[in-house]
């Protein structure tokens, strides 16, 4: 396991494609001057120890300089040690509604974009709980299995998108069915489903029943969040950010998507959780804070990497190696060089 301490770092390994353009434009302009002052045969005769190859292979040099240095100041760390600790928390699932009445744009910057704040809000507020991600529309898909690495379910939360199904319409109950199969450990006291949706469900009352059959079955705590206007709004549909139309029906009419608070609240009833409205991001960061601190948590392991030591001298030396080697690498042909032969230089 390694770590990366300042990525911003890489931004200045875009000055070796510049030192590369600047040396190939050097190169074009000498050969340029060279050919309206004198024919090749007679350059060589004038200029017998100039060697084009040593000239580029110290610019290469001196880029792998510059790389060693850039990957010094990023400060790659190994993990030296892997530590098994005890840790007390919350297993707790997040199904993201992906489907395409996620794409209104009734809420800034739309109700899924808006949706992956709210849940990355909520994680970056976790302390030692375990989460998993699932991703819903037609049907369920698990995207991410119970685990205590933030940075991984926020990254997988990102890639989220409403293309990733190709089932479309909004099936609540698969998602409540699929999250069972997360809580597969007897040993958990509070099992927790956060649904992030518009509340449209195109299967009639299995969301109810599919609620209820996994709280009393598993203990499972349902807690909802709507994401949406009640007034609603249309559905665009865009391509390389261009709105180009908004979804219609089958009579030609623009289709309007509403949140559904009814079935939300209905859902989290039958699981004995509640309702939140996902307006306002603060309000529901505290609220679902304020339901995990009063929940009992659960002792597990958990391994992790720990003691992370410092790469950077590494890289320093060779960076030092290779300016040195820059040095030594003279653009004139060297006599002791040449002895050697080491690029060539008596063909």
């Amino acid at each position: 396991m390694y770590q990366l301490e300042e990525k911003i770092w890489f931004w200045a390994l875009l000055v070796i494609p510049v030192i590369i353009v600047l040396f190939l434009v050097l190169q074009i302009w000498k050969h340029k001057t060279q050919r309206k002052f004198s024919d090749k045969t007679l350059l060589k005769k004038l200029s017998p120890n100039t060697s084009l190859f040593k000239s580029v292979l110290k610019i290469i040099v001196l880029s792998l300089a510059f790389l060693c240095f850039v990957l010094a100041l990023v400060n790659p760390k190994i993990g030296t040690k892997l530590e098994t600790i005890k840790r007390e928390g919350v297993d707790i699932v997040f199904a993201v509604d992906v489907s395409k009445s996620m794409l209104a744009e009734d809420v800034a910057p739309n109700r899924l974009e808006k949706s992956k704040q709210l849940v990355t809000q909520i994680i970056n507020n976790l302390a030692s709980d375990r989460v998993g991600i699932i991703a819903y529309a037609g049907r369920a898909f698990p995207q991410l299995p119970i685990t205590t690495d933030y940075a991984s379910a926020k990254m997988f939360l990102q890639g989220m998108n409403t293309d990733m199904l190709s089932s479309q319409g909004t099936a609540i109950g698969g998602a409540i069915q699929l999250a069972e199969t997360y809580f597969d450990d007897e040993g958990q006291t509070n099992r927790v489903l956060i649904i992030i949706s518009d509340g449209e469900d195109h299967f009639g009352d299995a969301g109810l029943r599919s609620a209820e059959e996994v709280h009393e079955a598993k203990g499972v705590k349902i807690f909802t969040i709507g994401v949406g206007d009640v007034k609603g709004g249309p559905i665009p549909i865009k391509r390389n950010g261009v709105v180009l139309n908004y979804k219609k029906d089958g009579e030609g009419e623009t289709v309007i998507t509403r949140l559904n608070e009814d079935t939300l609240k209905d859902i989290a009833d039958e699981a004995n959780g509640v309702y939140i409205n996902g307006n306002n991001t603060k309000k529901v960061v505290e609220s679902i804070k304020e339901i995990l601190t009063n929940m009992d948590r659960t002792e597990f392991e958990a391994k992790q990497i720990s003691d992370f030591k410092d790469q950077f001298q590494w890289f320093i030396g060779f960076g030092i190696f290779f300016l040195l080697l820059d040095i030594f690498l003279l653009e004139r042909k060297t006599a002791w060089l040449k002895k050697l032969n080491l690029f060539n230089e008596n063909l």
